[in-house]
Order: C-alpha cells, then sequence, then structure tokens
C-alpha cells in the first residue's frame, strides 16, 4: 500500500486535535470523558502555581477546577496506576489493565531496590489492618527498620504498601494533600469490572489499537511508551500481525520523514481538521501532549526538558518552565513568579521561539492568558 503522506502542518494539527487542543477549550465539562480522551492523566506532587494534573484539564477545559479529578477519583470514574508514572486511568478501563497488575509486580520482584520488602505473612497483616480500619497512608504504618538519608528511600512498609498496589491487591482510595490513601482493591474496583476476564492477547490488542487511536500516527516505540503496558516485541508482533487493516504513513517532521501507522480513519480525521486559533496556550510541563520530547522536538521543533532535578547552575532556562502554544506552534517558554502570601502571579522571564516575532498583539495574548491562569489558582495577575 502507498503510504500515505502528511505535512509537518497537518501532523502537528492531528497531535493537537487528539490531546484536545486545537479546538477552543469551551464548552460543557466532562472530567471522565477528558481523561478517556486522553487516556490518562499523570500525577505529580509538584504544585508550581497549581499542580499538573489540574493544569492539564484546565488546559482543554476553562470550566474544570482544581481537585475536579481527586472528585473523579473518590467517585470511581478514574483508578490510579501507573502507566510511564503514577495516573488516572478511565475505570472502565480496567479489565484491560490486569496483566499490567501481573507485569508490574513481576518487575518488582526483579529489581534489586525492593529487597528488605516485608514478606507475605507481614503484608498480609497490613491487609488485614487496611480491611479493619479503612483506608490508611503510609504514614499510619511504621518500619523499625534504619532510614538512609537518599532522595527516593523508602521504608519496609512503604516498599510492601506499594508492591500491593502495583499488584492490584491494592487501591488508591483517595489522596489527601496529595498524600496516597491505600484500600483494598475489591472495594475500589467494581465487581463487574475485576471479574471480568480478557486473554493477554486480548489486552494487547486493545492497549495497542488504543494508543494508536491518541497517537494519530506511530512507529512501535511510541505505541509501546504511550501505555509502557506492552513489551516492544509484544507491540511488534501486534502490527505484523494487524498490518492489513492499519494504513502506513510517512509525516514531515523538523528532523525530516518520520514513518509509522494509523487506524483506518486516519483520512477522515484529517479532513476534519480545522484551522486553530489564535488564542495562546501556557501548557504544563507534564502535559501529554509533550511528554514525548523526542517527538516534540519532531513535529514542533522545539527542543524541551524540564530541569527541576537540575542544579541551579547548570540550568539552560529555569526550575519549571511552561511552553506557550499559539495554535499549531510552541511559539515561546516562560518562567512564572508566584506569591501565595501576597496572592501573586506575575511573568519572571520570557524567551520565544527562534523565528518569532514577539509583537505587541502577542504580549497581549499572552498577558490574556496568565491572567486566566492566576484566576484558575485563586491568584491575581501582576502585570
Amino acid at each position: 500500500m502507498t503510504p500515505l503522506r502528511l505535512s509537518n502542518r497537518d501532523a502537528r494539527r492531528l497531535w493537537l486535535d487528539l490531546h484536545g487542543l486545537l479546538a477552543a477549550p469551551t464548552g460543557k465539562l466532562d472530567v471522565r470523558g477528558q481523561v478517556e480522551e486522553l487516556g490518562f492523566v499523570q500525577l505529580d506532587s509538584i504544585r508550581h502555581v497549581e499542580r499538573a494534573h489540574d493544569h492539564i484539564m484546565w488546559s482543554r477545559s476553562r470550566s474544570y477546577r482544581p481537585g475536579g479529578l481527586e472528585k473523579a477519583l473518590r467517585g470511581r470514574a478514574v483508578f490510579e496506576h501507573f502507566t510511564h508514572d503514577a495516573s488516572l486511568i478511565p475505570m472502565h478501563f480496567l479489565p484491560m489493565w490486569a496483566r499490567q497488575f501481573r507485569r508490574r509486580s513481576e518487575q518488582i520482584v526483579q529489581a534489586g531496590w525492593w529487597q528488605g520488602m516485608p514478606g507475605e505473612e507481614e503484608r498480609a497483616r497490613m491487609r488485614a489492618r487496611i480491611a479493619r480500619e479503612g483506608p490508611l497512608s503510609t504514614k499510619d504504618f511504621d518500619s523499625d527498620a534504619p532510614r538512609p538519608g537518599k532522595m527516593w528511600h523508602r521504608p519496609p512498609h512503604k516498599l510492601a504498601l506499594d508492591y500491593m498496589w502495583y499488584a492490584g491487591e491494592l487501591a488508591t482510595s483517595h489522596r489527601e494533600n496529595f498524600v496516597k490513601h491505600y484500600d483494598l482493591a475489591e472495594r475500589v474496583f467494581p465487581a463487574e469490572l475485576r471479574s471480568e476476564r480478557l486473554s493477554d492477547a486480548a489486552q494487547i490488542d486493545w492497549l495497542c489499537r488504543a494508543a494508536l487511536a491518541r497517537l494519530g500516527v506511530a512507529n512501535a516505540g511510541e505505541i509501546m511508551r504511550f501505555w509502557e503496558a506492552c513489551t516492544l516485541d509484544e507491540v511488534k508482533d501486534w502490527l505484523a500481525r494487524s498490518e492489513a487493516e492499519l494504513v502506513p504513513c510517512v509525516a514531515q517532521t523538523a528532523q525530516g520523514e518520520q514513518r509509522g501507522w494509523a487506524l483506518p480513519e486516519i483520512e477522515a480525521r484529517l479532513a476534519a481538521l480545522k484551522p486553530p486559533g489564535r488564542a495562546m496556550r501556557l501548557l504544563s510541563p507534564f502535559d501529554p501532549a509533550i511528554r514525548d520530547r523526542k517527538r516534540t522536538a519532531r513535529l514542533f521543533d522545539f527542543d524541551y526538558r524540564i530541569e527541576i532535578f537540575v542544579p541551579a547552575a547548570k540550568r539552560r532556562w529555569g526550575y519549571y518552565v511552561y511552553p506557550v502554544l499559539q495554535g499549531d506552534r510552541l511559539v515561546a517558554r516562560l518562567e512564572l513568579e508566584v506569591s501565595r502570601k501576597a496572592g501573586s502571579l506575575r511573568l519572571a522571564r520570557l524567551w520565544p521561539e527562534a523565528g518569532v516575532t514577539w509583537s505587541p498583539a502577542r504580549q497581549e495574548l499572552l498577558e490574556a492568558e496568565l491572567a486566566r491562569f492566576a484566576r484558575f489558582a485563586g491568584l491575581g495577575f501582576e502585570r
């Protein structure tokens, strides 16, 4: 089959449309639908202006308010588990996630840094305590073992809780001030979803199709990295078995042509694309549209890295730098200064991209977006 060719502009617009960033962020709020459209929303503990997951949702719906995802978690519209990181996933995806519970628990057993985790007898006692007392956090347990001052060190009880969470024996009931509370999986996951049984092959088929539907055009590695729930060999095997029904594509990028595959509806999706507006959108550094930094560089010619773990003297830009989207282009990046005490937000530094003329009109659009972002966070914007 002759490959379908996409211009760089169409590839960008398709990508943004699939991520809910091409059309204006208006309309009725649908938290569950928005998470389903994205596949998942990554959680992050850092609260610079607002938490990244809330910012991600707000970028797509201006009627979203902080805490909306927590309400969805408590209401069992979504569940929390691990994709490439801790994420919220639509609850009705649970039957297609069963093998991921098994895969993660097996990976943990193989990981050397999990040595020292309590055995099954102690874990059973911890589960029994949760069964009696209800959802508990790691703060409700304690371990007598020494705690070395390493950044990622977990005490034994935390290792046990996380192992049972990865394995699907425990589930996140809710979070308070971002602290996870663990409950028995059977009290969080609906019985009808827990009892649904799909073969590994059926789960892999769903995971690959669902990833490709949200990626638009992708190669095997990109499909694998979407959920981080299949191996590269499993994805390649799925592509080989599904080749007859997939559309080969070649997308023009800033770094040359990129080959990949798409689902049959790709041409209809491209034909339905509409030109974006002129308004600007401030993106979270953890936004799914820019999570794959290599893909971001290829599609948008935008070299982006978050530097929160980079020593200050070695940072190229700053601690927490936000990309700025205008239409179908990433036109700038900026650093914000927030004062909770004064209740204010202001623009600290701005770096327009090479070749972007930063006109007064662009500055006005940016300030309008920053004023909206400040209101979302309950702050005032200082020009």
